[in-house]
Formats: structure tokens, C-alpha cells, sequence
């Protein structure tokens, strides 16, 4: 199909403008949208990086915490936003993967979001109250197998990271404990400290500073190498669970149709802030993971997703 001079005119002019604008971008301060309440994982994450990209691009940019629903609540918000660049938010495997099969009548797609960066790679581990009976994993997973259903795990709510790790770690050890969901994992940890529920499924970044306060303790972490944070917290390996994996990514999205030079704009802030020596000191401090040179392109974190939604279906597939 032939199109008209005047299409044509019409096309060239509103990229022009896109241009334009993405040139100035950004010209007042920018929202990040978090899925859960303040004090998790992606919370902390996102204000250290929010801080760091904000100085790169001239302009603050907000925390909103928007928790509810697993993330997808703040996810759907952030999917009818402008496509401007002023309004982007922090995912993880949770809400920007698993959710799809958790609820599969969302308002949005993964095609509602235009990918910007992964800034995040984390570490999944399984706490519990200071008092729990059994000490090691071993004799934690006889304890469940010989009181099913008795066990109450805390999480951020169903469609979280952290209620992945709780996933994998249960279906990894076969047993059967009661998964609880909270409003974020800051609230979950609460519940674990004051002794309301067994224990947490929770990242290294949230859950390290009260394992080594001794407020709970921790029981395995799902990665094949001990944390430099936490080096007395065995691998899953070394407990005797191979089988649990719980090594996560956090990644920045915007709403679909946010031109091009804005994505870039933010993508090179996003990089510049991971590679800064404050957030990689912040990072180490959580046990977290900046991404590496060759994962910073948005096509990276794309490609997470893709390759996320796949994974969980299937381990979710007694969700639906």
C-alpha cells in the first residue's frame, strides 16, 4: 500500500517531535513505580539506583511504592501511564513473569512494556523465626514432612519473586507447608521476626542485616556459591538440596510505545548507576549482583522475560 504525500509529511513530522522531546528528556522529575511496600527487595533496590540515575539524568526520580495484588497492581498502573518517560517501574521474575500464569486475566501483557535495563541480580534464601525447632535444612524437611500443612512460610505476596523461592524451595524438598502472602516482604519479615509465622522466603538484599542480628535465622540460600555477606548460610548444595535454584534478576520497564531515545537515555543512566561505587557498595552490602557488561542492553532484559514467563508456567502450574 502506496502512502500519501501528505501521510508521509505527517509521519516524518511526528517523529521529528518525538525527537525533539526525547532530546530535552527529562524535563521535571520522573516516578519509579515499586510493586511492594517499602523495605524489600525491590525497594531498596530501586532507591539505590533511583538515586544514582536521577544524578546522570538531571532530574530526581520518585519512589511510588504501589504494592497489592503481587506487584500486578503497581504493573498495571505502570502499563497505562504516558509513554513519556516520566513514568517507569522496577520488576523482578515475579511480577514481570510469573504473574502471567498467576492471573491470566491481567489488564496487560508482557508487550505493554518496553524493556529499559536489567540493574539487578539476586539471591533467594529460606529463614526462619529464631526458635524454630530444627536448625539445619535436613531436619527442617522432616519436621515438615512429619507435620504437613503445620508449617507457615511468609512471602510478598502471590506473583512475587519471593513467592517463587518459596515455590521452588517447597516443590524442590516435597513438602507440604502453608505459603502466607503479605503486602511486601518488608511486613513478611516482621511477622518472622515477632514469631506470627514460621519463616520468610525472601532475598539476600532484605533479609541478610536481621540474619546477622540474629532476629531469624537463616536455612539455606539458593545459589551454588556461598554469599560473602552471609558465609556461614550453606548453598543448597551444600544442605543437600541441589534441586532448589533461586538466583533472581531486577529489571526497569516503561510503557509501551516510550520512543526509543528516551529507553536509551535511561537505559545509559540505568548503567551508569549499576557501575557506580555507591550501588555496587550498596549491592555488596545485600548480597546482591550489579549485571555484567554484556547483560545491560534492554533486549537483555527482554529476553529474561520471555525466557521467565516460559520457566514459571510451568512451575506453577497447579496455581491456576
Amino acid at each position: 500500500m502506496k502512502l500519501s504525500a501528505t501521510t508521509l509529511l505527517a509521519a516524518v513530522a511526528a517523529l521529528s517531535v518525538a525527537a525533539a522531546h526525547a532530546e530535552d528528556y527529562p524535563k521535571h522529575p520522573i516516578t519509579m513505580i515499586v510493586p511492594f511496600a517499602a523495605g524489600g527487595t525491590s525497594d531498596v533496590i530501586a532507591r539505590a539506583v533511583a538515586e544514582e540515575m536521577g544524578q546522570s539524568l538531571g532530574q530526581p526520580i520518585v519512589i511510588e511504592n504501589v504494592a497489592g495484588a503481587g506487584g500486578s497492581t503497581a504493573l498495571a498502573r505502570a502499563a497505562r501511564a504516558e509513554p513519556d518517560g516520566y513514568t517507569i517501574a522496577i520488576g523482578n521474575a515475579g511480577t514481570s513473569a510469573a504473574t502471567y500464569t498467576i492471573y491470566p486475566k491481567l489488564p496487560f501483557t508482557p508487550e505493554s512494556f518496553a524493556p529499559i535495563a536489567m540493574v539487578a541480580k539476586t539471591f533467594g534464601i529460606v529463614a526462619l523465626r529464631k526458635d524454630f525447632p530444627a536448625k539445619e535444612l535436613k531436619d527442617f524437611i522432616a519436621y515438615a514432612k512429619s507435620n504437613p500443612g503445620k508449617i507457615n512460610l511468609g512471602h510478598a505476596g502471590i506473583g512475587s519473586s519471593n513467592f517463587l523461592i518459596c515455590k521452588s524451595f517447597v516443590q524442590a524438598a516435597g513438602i507440604d507447608v502453608t505459603l502466607v502472602g503479605y503486602r511486601g516482604a518488608a511486613p513478611a519479615l516482621t511477622d518472622a521476626i515477632g514469631g506470627q509465622i514460621d519463616g520468610v522466603c525472601d532475598a539476600a538484599a532484605s533479609v541478610s542485616q536481621a540474619i546477622d542480628d540474629k532476629l531469624v535465622r537463616g536455612l539455606v540460600v539458593g545459589s551454588n556459591v556461598r554469599l560473602a555477606t552471609l558465609p556461614a548460610l550453606p548453598t543448597s548444595a551444600e544442605a543437600g538440596l541441589p534441586e532448589f535454584e533461586a538466583q533472581g534478576w531486577n529489571g526497569l520497564f516503561a510503557p509501551k510505545g516510550t520512543p526509543p531515545e528516551i529507553i536509551a537515555k535511561l537505559n545509559a543512566a540505568a548503567r551508569t548507576a549499576v557501575e557506580s561505587d555507591a550501588v555496587r557498595k550498596r549491592f555488596a552490602d545485600l548480597s546482591t549482583v550489579a549485571p555484567d557488561a554484556s547483560e545491560h542492553a534492554p533486549e537483555v532484559l527482554g529476553q529474561l522475560v520471555t525466557r521467565d514467563v516460559e520457566k514459571y508456567r510451568k512451575l506453577l502450574a497447579d496455581q491456576k
